[in-house]
């Protein structure tokens, strides 16, 4: 226990001397000028590319089987466009922001002056591993910080790819990468960042923001929930469940924007299900040793899935399983094969959970109000899909619920959106980034008011002890007093 005890005094220790070089470091160059971070930035996307083929590898090494297509569409691709976005946009985003100043001020000015926070804490997500890490990475530096990345240790192999990647890129007291378990990421929460951002579930969440609050750091924290898919009877059930299919069992389900459920009109299901089983075959006519199919992250992650459907067919619910070969799906080879749910209720851990895999629940509704009602009286979630043609009640939709993001007529795909925020909402996370987002999330909005000589003058002779009547008078005007004397008396000569 003693021995314990040291090791993980020096882990703090260690962690605590690298953000203390980088606090040092960034003092001695606070401003961090266009041009370095323009430089940080097209270093990180050079050595994203240099090291493609090594993460892909990476990655598939800790799932036993990872798609290397959704690796790259879903994970290189957007990381190396947000990089390239943030390139073109940032001479314009750091520049001052002229804002109308009251008139009472005029002719004074204001601004709003953009300034790097310090030290940025980067906490990463395994389902993810790479764009979750190196994208709030690349909004930091856009924002002139420093930054400590922790890259989750249940992807290890990605993460320590991740660590030699970044160190040939950058100084330690710039940019650095700290590898380890759930002790290093618990010491790594505690330390006093101007900044820290979370990827990963609400349950470890609540212990970030909990470590954090005693440095009352700032956090930004993207969860995950229950992110319904909702089709209105009048969408074509063919194109919808393509769409969700599609959208589910990419990484098999793994993904925090992942729809969670379906909600499909009652006498709808059927049709629907009968799409999603055809397109699910279509898609992977076999499982095990299937290149495109990727696997669970480990063993447990697929003992859960297998505990929800068991949990769920006891229930009640009609479980159907797409294995076009009858695949030998197990948790060794961890291949979990795509299921449906029907007849899902409240009382069910698959309708109480986050589900994460390749699991569906279809839920039967009877009107569009019964719908809305289901969703609202869940805790909000990251994700919202919506599928319907009538712009009418696609409004009512958006007006009526609450969550992260949405996506109208298809999944996720507001998620790499530049000029939309991602974040949750609630139980589902708290602040967003992404595009100028994630510039101004690491970022300082310094209000700024420039004093004009003249108003500066009068307002000191009047606000300013002594006071005297005309403090008086100006109060009164200020506050309205006049006018509301005015309306007063005009209602005593009507009552007349």
């Amino acid at each position: 226990m003693t021995g314990l005890l040291k090791e993980a005094d020096a882990r703090r220790g260690t962690l605590r001397g690298s953000f203390d070089r980088q606090k040092s470091a960034f003092r001695q160059d606070a401003s961090l000028a266009y041009t370095q971070r323009v430089k940080a930035l097209d270093a990180l996307l050079h050595g994203v590319l240099k090291y493609e083929d090594a993460l892909i590898k990476a990655m598939n090494d800790d799932f036993g089987n990872r798609s290397r297509h959704e690796t790259q569409f879903l994970e290189m691709v957007p990381l190396v466009d947000e990089i390239r976005h943030a390139k073109r946009n940032l001479h314009r985003w750091m520049q001052p922001q002229g804002v109308a100043v009251n008139w009472q001020f005029r002719p004074s000015r204001a601004k709003l002056v953009y300034q790097p926070l310090g030290v940025v804490g980067v906490i990463g997500a395994w389902n993810y591993p790479l764009l979750l890490t190196l994208s709030p990475l690349a909004n930091a530096l856009a924002a002139g910080n420093h930054v400590m990345v922790k890259p989750s240790e249940f992807a290890p192999s990605t993460a320590e790819t991740v660590r030699k990647l970044i160190s040939e890129l950058f100084p330690e007291e710039y940019v650095t990468v700290i590898t380890g378990g759930a002790d290093a990421s618990a010491a790594f929460a505690a330390l006093p960042f101007d900044h820290l951002i979370f990827t990963g579930s609400t349950r470890v969440g609540k212990m970030v923001m909990k470590a954090a609050a005693d440095n009352l750091t700032p956090v930004t924290l993207e969860l995950g929930g229950k992110s319904p898919a909702l089709v209105h009877e009048s969408y074509p059930m063919s194109v919808a469940a393509d769409r969700i299919c599609s959208a589910k069992l990419w990484n098999a389900g793994q993904t925090c924007v992942a729809p969670d459920c379906a909600l499909v009109p009652a006498h709808k299901v059927h049709e629907f299900v009968q799409h999603c089983e055809s397109i699910i075959s279509r898609q992977f006519p076999h499982l095990v040793l299937n290149a495109d199919y990727t696997s669970m992250i480990h063993e447990d992650a697929w003992r859960r899935m297998k505990e929800l459907v068991n949990d769920a067919a006891s229930k009640g619910a009609q479980v159907i399983e797409v294995n076009p070969e009858n695949d030998n799906c197990t948790a060794g080879n961890r291949v979990f094969p795509p299921t449906l749910l029907l007849n899902a209720d409240s009382s069910m851990r698959a309708m109480q959970e986050e589900i994460f895999g390749p699991v569906l629940p279809v839920i039967a509704y009877s009107s569009l109000d019964d719908a809305l009602a289901f969703v609202n009286a869940r805790p909000r979630p990251l994700a919202l899909y919506y599928f319907d043609r009538n712009q009418k009640r696609i409004d009512k939709v958006l007006e009526q619920t609450v969550s992260g993001g949405v996506t109208v007529n298809d999944c996720i795909f507001h998620f790499p959106q530049h000029r939309l925020p991602f974040g949750g909402v609630g139980p589902s996370g708290m602040g967003a980034y992404h595009g100028l987002d994630g510039f101004r999330t690491f970022s300082k909005t310094k209000g700024v008011l420039l004093q004009n000589s003249l108003v500066g003058a009068f307002l000191g002779r009047l606000f300013k002890p002594p006071y005297n009547v005309w403090t008086d008078r100006a109060i009164a005007f200020l506050m309205g007093r006049g006018k509301a004397r005015g309306i007063q008396k005009m209602s005593r000569d009507n009552a007349k």
